[in-house]
């Protein structure tokens, strides 16, 4: 599979959760960015189209890229709880519930966001 074609189907499962995954001013969106290096997340408010909190493993330390997936995770979790919020709900961004995404909730969970 070309290169190509792989991001147009994952961008294509991408574009079919977004249709049932809403992010609210009191239950945001959680959503992941996987890159081959790096991974981002934000708290997303769609009804108003704001970006709340941010985080990614640029500003965490150093070690393997599944354990700074659960640092950003940790750190998402304490910008949403500085931010007033509690809950949210998961966009995986069209990759699988799997890995450095899995991580990044799990960081997430235990920094005491509930997903």
């Amino acid at each position: 599979m070309q290169a190509q074609a792989k991001r147009q189907a994952r961008l294509r499962r991408h574009r079919r959760g977004r249709r049932k995954v809403l992010g609210t001013a009191q239950r945001p969106r959680l959503a992941i960015y996987r890159s081959n290096r790096h991974i981002y997340a934000q708290l997303v408010d769609d009804t108003s189209a704001r970006t709340l909190a941010a985080a990614s493993d640029l500003e965490a330390g150093a070690g393997k890229k599944t354990e700074r997936a659960k640092q950003v995770g940790q750190a998402i979790a304490e910008h949403a709880r500085q931010a007033g919020i509690e809950r949210a709900v998961f966009d995986r961004g069209g990759r699988l519930y799997h890995g450095r995404v899995k991580a990044v909730a799990d960081g997430a969970r235990e920094g005491g966001l509930s997903i």
